[in-house]
């Protein structure tokens, strides 16, 4: 079973720490490079910003297996100047503005530090205290000295924590994936030509990896995300049936989402290969959302596509929580699933 390093936590802390908003990632593109570098067989920027890495195996009969994660996270773009250091700006990515108001942000690449600004309490009517407060209505605020330019990315100012078991941050969707991803070149099996992506613009729409899958053309892809635990005890106390994932369940196996029918055979292996050994899994609830696999799977002819996701709780907030044994149980999952990928896998035939 794999463990979590002292190094690992560190270089989580560092991709969840820097700013890398869906179209300006060069931040954390930039870290990526300087840890698949020393492991790869060829690393390549392409023209979206993706980082494509090969690692090619050195048996006969070898499947292109294709790994992504994404490395792009919400945030926002300042789109106007009200002078004096206040900025109108929109939301890149899902979003819910309702918890906006006194959030700390970091602008630009300088890291800016300023505040979503909104009217105080004190100052608005009951009726104004009940409804949304409209996105146009908000500013971010980083005062008069502050050197900011319309189409800068901001994103929320939290720092990486740990608390126990627990990782506390924002951008663990899906830093988190990056680390595993990292961590999987670094093992990567001989009899497999292994394909990673570290793809852009997953948050507005899948961008990267519709190129990147288009550009390795592989046998079979995994896509490695973060995905929301909806695991909350209910307000009326009852059951919680609709929880999506749970915290500790590790693991998160799709079957569907609103973009993917993944692979049934892809499925049953991560499933037999987690029993096999005793590793915790989780099947994610079918339902809404989605992972890159959305676009990797309709590339060209089509890709056998699966995602597995280490869940987190308060997605697209200013601050995530996950638990390290989840992501350990996770990269022992997908650690033991590509040593036992081979030829036969793709030989089932398809339901």
């Amino acid at each position: 079973m794999p463990t979590i390093t002292e190094k690992q936590f560190k270089l989580l802390e560092k991709l969840c720490n820097a700013c890398a908003v869906s179209g300006d990632e060069g931040e954390v593109r930039k870290i990526i490079l300087e840890e698949v570098k020393p492991y790869a067989d060829t690393v390549k920027v392409d023209a979206l910003g993706n980082v494509l890495v090969t690692k090619n195996g050195s048996s006969e009969n070898k499947v292109k297996v294709m790994l992504d994660c994404h490395m792009d996270e919400v945030g926002f773009m300042l789109v106007a100047d009200d002078n004096d250091g206040l900025y109108r700006f929109e939301l890149v990515g899902g979003i819910d503005a309702r918890q906006l108001p006194g959030k700390q942000v970091f602008v630009g690449k300088n890291k800016i530090p300023g505040v979503i600004g909104a009217r105080p309490i004190h100052l608005t009517t009951a009726e104004e205290r009940a409804r949304k407060i409209p996105l146009d209505q908000l500013r971010i605020d980083i005062g008069p000295a502050g050197k900011a330019r319309v189409g800068d990315r901001a994103t929320f100012a939290t720092q990486f924590k740990r608390a126990g078991d627990s990782l506390l941050s924002k951008a663990i969707d899906n830093r988190i994936g990056c680390v595993i991803l990292i961590d999987l070149l670094k093992t990567a099996p001989a009899h497999l030509d292994l394909c990673l992506s570290f793809s852009v613009q997953e948050e507005i729409g899948l961008r990267g990896a519709k190129v990147a899958a288009h550009y390795f053309n592989p046998d079979l892809a995994i896509a490695i995300d973060s995905t929301p635990a909806n695991d909350l005890p209910v307000h009326d106390g009852g059951e919680n049936v609709f929880y999506n994932t749970k915290l500790g369940g590790g693991p998160a196996i799709y079957t569907f989402d609103a973009g993917t029918l993944n692979d049934p055979r892809l499925i049953r292996f991560l499933a037999k290969t987690g029993d096999a050994l005793k590793i915790p899994y989780q099947f994610r609830q079918p339902g809404g959302g989605g992972t890159d696999a959305g676009a990797i799977h309709r590339a060209r002819a089509g890709v056998p596509t699966v995602s597995v996701s280490v869940p987190h709780r308060y997605t697209h907030t200013a601050i995530s929580l996950a638990r390290v044994e989840d992501w350990k149980n996770t990269q022992a999952l997908l650690t033991a699933a590509l040593k036992g990928i081979s030829p036969a896998l793709l030989a089932e035939e398809r339901p």
